[in-house]
């Protein structure tokens, strides 16, 4: 595992903490965040959608700035939040609204949607009649969840939060960046973070795309596949725990070692 050289791309305050991660176990990281949140104005449907919280049986927050953002918005309207179940994919966002004082579940195994919608007490809360899911994101993303969802009778609304874009670099940083401190692995946290990644890369994704690139899902995985990275490693998570254990199984490059 100590082989490895990674870029990590997602914001700087989340690439730093994977950073510490990484370095306790011997891993070397780079960071070049390719992911810059901007929180969205607040519109009147998103307002409604916060003063009708309550008839919610469940509220799903995708993101630490998506339960960050929440709560600021949820504090304007509420003294006291309505005691519905709010659940996450990963621990990291589950304490911010733990800390709060929700009641707060996530699944203990998997870091994706595909595990959390496993969780029984997803399932009890979505067992009632006319059963109202929330989903607290970005402007985009966990389509697939609210998709099953949907297929397991809950109405399905968003509220979308923040945007990520792409920070702005010189021309060639990337590149620069790979070649300077001899990279040997791309770390990216969702789909637009790996377009991001596409879009810095340019003319040099073809030479980019050979390295081995570990993405948080299935989805983004087939997306990065069908760019045409060669060597795509799902590693069912965007945690550092998540990264560490794909690392584990994943032998480093032989000539990087």
């Amino acid at each position: 595992m100590k082989g490895w050289r990674l870029l990590l791309t997602r914001p700087a305050e989340e690439s730093k903490a994977v950073a510490d991660v990484l370095a306790e176990q011997g891993v070397f990281s780079s960071s070049l965040p390719l992911l810059e949140i901007e929180p969205l104005p607040v519109s009147e449907e998103s307002r409604s959608i916060i003063y009708n919280l309550a008839t919610y049986c469940a509220v799903i927050v995708v993101s630490k700035p998506a339960a960050r953002l929440g709560l600021e918005r949820v504090d304007e309207v509420w003294p006291q939040p309505p005691m519905q179940k709010w659940f996450t994919v990963g621990a990291a966002t589950a304490q911010i609204l733990d800390d709060y004082g929700l009641q707060v579940f996530f699944p203990e195994h998997g870091d994706d949607s595909e595990a959390l919608l496993e969780l029984a007490q997803l399932e009890q809360a979505i067992s009632g009649y006319d059963p109202k899911v929330l989903i607290m994101r970005g402007e985009d993303g966990r389509e697939l969840l609210a998709e099953r969802l949907r297929e397991r009778g809950a109405t399905v609304d968003y509220l979308p939060l923040y945007r990520r874009n792409l920070p702005l670099y010189p021309a060639s940083t990337l590149v620069h960046r790979v070649a300077a401190e001899r990279l040997n692995g791309l770390v990216v946290s969702s789909g637009q973070g790996f377009e991001h990644l596409r879009e810095m890369a340019g003319d040099a994704w073809p030479v980019l795309s050979q390295l081995p690139l570990f993405v948080p899902s299935p989805r983004v995985a087939e997306l990065a596949r069908a760019a045409g990275a060669s060597t795509v490693v799902d590693c069912r998570g965007a945690s550092a725990s998540a990264l560490l254990a794909a690392l584990r199984e994943t032998p480093a490059p032989a000539s990087q070692a």
